[in-house]
């Protein structure tokens, strides 16, 4: 796997994710704190199940 997610406490005491890749790079984060660990988990598997495929779009 080339590419991890890390779920963490912030200093404000809500939970995030970020995916990091293997080399140590941040690809994403989660944007917002979640008040639960559990909604925090959601919302990676919100992002590993809506988004596996996900098109490019040039802007």
């Amino acid at each position: 796997m080339t590419a991890t997610f890390e779920l963490y406490e912030d200093k404000e005491g809500k939970y995030r994710w970020r995916l990091r890749h293997a080399n140590g790079n941040i690809i994403a984060d989660s944007g917002e704190g979640y008040a639960s660990k559990q909604k925090a988990k959601q919302g990676i598997e919100s992002v590993r199940k809506n988004a596996p495929d996900a098109a490019v779009e040039e802007q």
